[in-house]
């Protein structure tokens, strides 16, 4: 299946919440769901997960760092995504406008699948260009 167009997009803000009343949270926690069923429903959501706030940071030659994580402000935490087919980025983007939650300061990030790795064509092209001039 090509990925040319699949996007993702991150639910960035994990605290969004705060400042609600429990049942102003409930209700934008329900129109979230709305919308994830409506977007399901339509076929434009591929996939979607929240993420579990704990997790671990490998760095390091060979991930020998182990940390506690993530490290982000809380305000550019990631607390889940949802991949979605759209016709272009601006297309994406419109779908992503729609999330219940940035009415309350959640973020969401929009970025396009890529179908291949571009670090991997870049450092193909740059090994391909050095080959032919030696």
């Amino acid at each position: 299946m090509s990925t040319t167009n699949e996007y993702l997009l991150l639910f960035r803000g994990t605290d969004w919440h705060k400042g609600l009343s429990a049942e102003d949270t409930q209700r934008a926690i329900s129109r979230m769901m709305d919308w994830f069923k409506r977007l399901t429903d339509e076929g434009t959501l591929l996939s979607g997960q929240p993420l579990d706030s704990e997790g671990k940071v490998l760095s390091g030659k060979g991930g020998r760092i182990v940390s506690d994580g993530p490290f982000a402000e809380s305000k550019e935490a990631i607390g889940g995504y949802f991949m979605v087919r759209a016709g272009s980025l601006d297309e994406a983007v419109a779908i992503a406008r729609e999330c219940p939650t940035l009415d309350h300061g959640a973020q969401v990030e929009v970025r396009h699948i890529a179908e291949s790795c571009p670090l991997a064509s870049h450092a193909a092209a740059e090994t391909e260009l050095a080959g032919a001039t030696a």
